[in-house]
C-alpha cells in the first residue's frame, strides 16, 4: 500500500498542497471552515505531517542543542553526562524532540556552533559548565536563541536557570572527616573558571580557614593521580582528600594504595557525582550524589517552556545527598 502524501490529503479536502500547509502552520490566513476540511481529511486518511514538514510548518527545527567545551575524555569518563542527558531524553521523548551534542575546541568553535544552532539548526540550548564570569550568555541573548542555564548563577540573565546547592555537601563531608579525627584535609577541585567548581572550593576554604591544601584539577583521572602524588610528596601531607568527582577520587585511591596506604586508616578519601561504580570499590567510595537525571529533566521542561514563549524561571534541584562509605569510615 502506498503512503498518504500531502496531495492525497488536499485531493480529498478539495483544495491545494499549499492550502493544507497553511492550514497546519498557521502562517496564513485560512478560513475556519477550510482548517477543518483539511483536518476531517487528514484525520481520514490516518496522515501525519514527516518530521521535516513539520519542522517547515512551524518554523521549528524541532530539536534542542548542548554544546561542551570539554575534553571528549572527561565527557566518556565522568558519570555526570550520560545521567544529565538520560534525564533530558526522557522529556524530549514525550514530544519526539531531537537533542543535538556538539564538543567543540576553543572559543571560535563554540561561538560558530551557537551561530549555527541559531539559524535554524536548533529551537534553544542548554548552557553547561557555567563559568564565572561566562562570555556564552550575553552572548546567546544576542543571538535570541532561547536557553536554560544549568547551574548556580548569578549574574544578570534574561534565561531561566535550573541550581544546585554545591557549597553544602561540602560542608558536610568537612564537618563528617572532623568528626572522624581529621585536621589536615585537602581539596582537589575541577577547573575553578566553573561556577560550580568555585562555589565548591569556597566551602571548603570556608570552612578550613585556608586554601593551603587546595588543588585545582581537570575532572581527569590523571589530574586526580598527579594532584594525589603531589599532596602525598608534602612534608605534612593531608590525612583527608575530598575531590570533585569521582574520576578524580578513584585515581587518587588507586595511586595511595600504590604508595602503601591503606584506605581509609592512612587517607581518607571522598568524591562527587557518585559514578555507578563507586559503591562497589574496595574500599566503597564516599560520594556526592546530584542526580543529574533530574537535572536534566528541569532544564528540558524550563526549556521547552522558553520556546513557546515563557517567562524565565528559576527552578531549584534539591537533590544532592552524600553517600558515606568506607573510604571514610572513622
Amino acid at each position: 500500500m502506498s503512503r498518504t502524501t500531502i496531495a492525497d490529503v488536499a485531493r480529498e479536502a478539495g483544495v491545494t498542497k499549499a492550502t493544507v500547509s497553511h492550514a497546519l502552520s498557521g502562517n496564513r490566513p485560512i478560513s475556519e471552515e477550510t482548517r477543518t476540511k483539511v483536518l476531517a481529511a487528514a484525520e481520514k486518511l490516518n496522515w501525519v505531517p514527516s518530521q521535516s514538514a513539520r519542522a517547515l510548518a512551524t518554523r521549528r527545527a524541532n530539536a534542542i542543542a548542548v554544546v561542551l567545551a570539554r575534553d571528549p575524555e572527561v565527557i566518556a569518563n565522568d558519570s555526570f553526562f550520560p545521567a544529565f542527558i538520560a534525564g533530558v531524553e526522557s522529556v524530549l521523548a514525550e514530544t519526539e524532540t531531537a537533542l543535538i551534542l556538539q564538543v567543540v575546541v576553543g572559543r571560535d568553535a563554540e561561538e560558530r556552533a551557537y551561530r549555527t544552532l541559531a539559524h535554524g539548526r536548533a529551537d534553544g540550548a542548554l548552557l553547561l559548565d557555567l563559568r564565572t564570569d561566562d562570555w556564552r550568555v550575553p552572548f546567546l541573548e544576542q543571538l535570541g536563541l532561547p536557553t536554560v542555564l544549568v547551574g548556580a548563577y548569578d549574574q544578570p540573565s534574561p534565561f531561566s536557570c535550573v541550581r544546585t546547592d554545591d557549597a553544602r555537601p561540602i560542608r558536610e563531608l568537612i564537618a563528617h572527616l572532623r568528626d572522624a579525627g581529621h585536621t589536615r584535609i585537602a581539596h582537589v577541585s575541577g577547573p575553578l573558571d566553573y561556577v560550580h567548581s568555585k562555589a565548591r572550593s569556597d566551602a571548603y576554604v570556608e570552612e578550613i580557614g585556608s586554601d593551603e591544601l587546595l588543588r585545582e584539577g581537570d575532572f581527569t583521572a590523571a589530574s586526580g593521580r598527579d594532584i594525589t602524588a603531589e599532596l602525598l610528596a608534602l612534608p605534612d601531607p593531608p590525612t583527608a582528600v575530598l575531590y570533585s568527582n569521582d574520576t578524580m577520587a578513584i585515581a587518587g585511591l588507586s595511586l595511595a594504595r600504590s604508595q602503601g596506604l591503606s584506605i581509609p586508616r592512612d587517607l581518607a578519601i571522598s568524591g562527587f557525582d557518585d559514578d555507578h561504580l563507586s559503591a562497589h570499590l574496595s574500599p566503597a567510595l564516599t560520594s556526592v550524589s546530584s542526580d543529574p537525571a533530574a537535572r536534566g529533566r528541569a532544564a528540558a521542561r524550563l526549556l521547552q517552556a522558553g520556546i513557546l514563549g515563557a517567562s524565565p524561571q528559576t527552578e531549584v534541584v534539591d537533590c544532592t545527598v552524600v553517600h558515606y562509605r568506607a573510604s571514610t569510615a572513622s
